[in-house]
């Protein structure tokens, strides 16, 4: 299933007490796709359904994903990172990689 790296599990409750959700839930869904894979979308929630999510708990968070879309998220991996243009959080997903080509003009790098 998917799985939260330290890193990105501290920096997200630290986001969710600075904005006092602690009540809140990280949904992970798929926002699309193109020549280059599968996109990816997170959002802090709290309107979590019985019947469409699947909700986890790694790392002492919930983690929520529709049910339409745990196949797509299953190998995924949430990351935390810091660099020059910046820090963020992303998700990594090795297994639904995209073929990038001139039919994208190559801008997936």
């Amino acid at each position: 299933m998917v799985e939260v790296s330290e890193k990105a599990a501290s920096e997200l409750k630290s986001l969710l007490q600075e904005q006092d959700k602690q009540d809140y839930s990280l949904r992970i869904f798929i926002a699309g796709t193109s020549c280059c894979g599968v996109q990816y979308g997170m959002s802090l929630d709290n309107d979590i359904s019985e019947d469409e999510d699947i909700v986890e708990e790694k790392n002492g968070l919930k983690i929520v994903m529709n049910k339409n879309d745990i196949d797509g998220l299953s190998t995924a991996t949430i990351d935390y990172i810091e660099g020059p243009q910046g820090n963020g959080f992303i998700i990594d997903n090795a297994s639904s990689a995209g073929s990038c080509g001139t039919s994208c003009g190559g801008g997936c790098h």
